[in-house]
C-alpha cells in the first residue's frame, strides 16, 4: 500500500485532465520499466545499500539528491531488504538507504517495514508498505520510477502518476522534440530555471515524438509550428497559459512563471475578499 508521506506542504495536485489523455496513450504499469524521468540508467547488477546509522545520517543522505529512497526495516538482513538490493540495481541512477534504528523510524514516523522515497522538487515524499509476502524488487522499482519527480521530470505514462499527486499546484511544460540539436542547451537552461522556482512550480518535459505527448499538445492547442513553447497550468481550476519561444532563455521561463504567479496571488486575494464580504 502507497501512502503519502508528511513531509512538505501537503496540498492536493490534481491533473486529472493530462492525466486521462496521457493514459489513453499508454499504460504505467506496462511501461515502468521503459521510462522515467530525464535519464535512466540500464538495468545492473544488485547495489550495495547505504547503511544509514542515525537521523543526521539519513538527513544528510536525503539532502544530498534530488531523489532519494530509504528502507526502513527492523532486519537489514532481511527478506525485503534483499528486494530493495535487487531494485537498487535497475534504478542506479537512484541512491538507496537502508536504516533499521529506532530512533530514525520514530523521527521519520515510520514502521519497520516501509519504503520511503523522498523528493527535493515538492519537497514532500511517498511510503510504500512493503510487509506482505507479494512485494518484491519489481514493485518496489515501479514505486520509486512513478514517485520520482525531479526538479524538471519528464512527462510520460509512469511519471504521470507522481505528477498527478505532486503537492505543488503550478506546473510548467516545456514541450519540445527532445531529437532537436538545439535540445540539450534548452534543458541546461530550462533547468536553471526550475532552480529558481523549487518548491513553487513543478517543472516539466514534454517530448513531442512520444505519441500520447501529441495529445498534451493538443490540448493546449499548440501546432508543432509553434513549439518550443511553455505551458502552465494551475491545478485547482485548470487555469493556463501558453507561450511559444522563438528565443529561449532562463529570463523569459522567469518572467512567464512569475506573471503567472502573479495572477493566481491576486485571483486568491480577490476569492477570499469576496468570500469575506459574505460572510459580513
Amino acid at each position: 500500500m502507497v501512502r503519502r508521506g508528511q513531509a512538505g506542504t501537503m496540498g492536493t495536485s490534481i491533473f486529472p485532465c493530462l492525466f486521462v489523455i496521457l493514459l489513453a496513450g499508454g499504460s504505467p504499469a506496462g511501461c515502468a520499466e521503459d521510462s522515467g524521468s530525464a535519464s535512466h540508467g540500464a538495468e545492473g547488477d544488485a547495489e550495495k545499500l547505504v547503511l544509514l546509522n542515525d537521523i543526521a545520517d539519513v538527513e544528510a543522505f536525503i539532502s544530498g539528491a534530488e531523489v532519494a529512497v530509504v528502507g526502513f526495516f527492523q532486519e537489514p538482513q532481511g527478506a525485503a531488504a534483499a528486494q530493495l538490493r535487487l531494485a537498487a540495481g535497475h534504478i542506479p541512477e537512484v541512491p538507496v538507504g537502508i536504516s533499521s534504528s529506532p530512533a530514525v523510524l520514530e523521527h521519520f514516523g515510520v514502521s519497520a517495514s516501509t519504503l520511503t522515497l523522498f523528493r527535493r522538487a515538492d519537497n514532500d515524499r511517498r511510503d510504500l508498505d512493503v510487509d506482505s509476502e507479494n512485494m518484491n524488487a519489481e514493485k518496489m522499482s515501479r514505486f520509486i520510477r512513478m514517485n520520482e519527480l525531479r526538479l524538471v521530470t519528464e512527462y510520460n505514462p509512469v511519471t504521470a502518476v507522481g505528477v498527478l499527486h505532486s503537492s505543488l499546484e503550478i506546473h510548467l511544460l516545456l514541450i519540445t522534440d527532445k531529437k532537436s540539436p538545439e535540445h540539450p542547451e534548452r534543458m541546461h537552461r530550462y533547468r536553471a530555471a526550475a532552480e529558481l522556482f523549487e518548491k513553487k512550480i513543478l517543472f516539466i518535459l514534454v517530448d513531442i515524438n512520444l505519441k500520447s505527448n501529441e495529445q498534451v499538445m493538443a490540448y493546449f492547442k499548440l501546432k508543432k509550428s509553434q513549439l518550443p513553447a511553455l505551458a502552465i497550468f494551475y491545478t485547482p481550476d485548470e487555469e493556463r497559459d501558453v507561450l511559444p519561444l522563438d528565443e529561449f532563455s532562463v529570463e523569459r521561463v522567469q518572467d512567464f512563471c512569475n506573471t503567472f504567479l502573479q495572477r493566481i496571488q491576486k485571483k486568491e486575494e480577490e476569492q477570499e475578499k469576496k468570500a469575506l464580504n459574505e460572510e459580513l
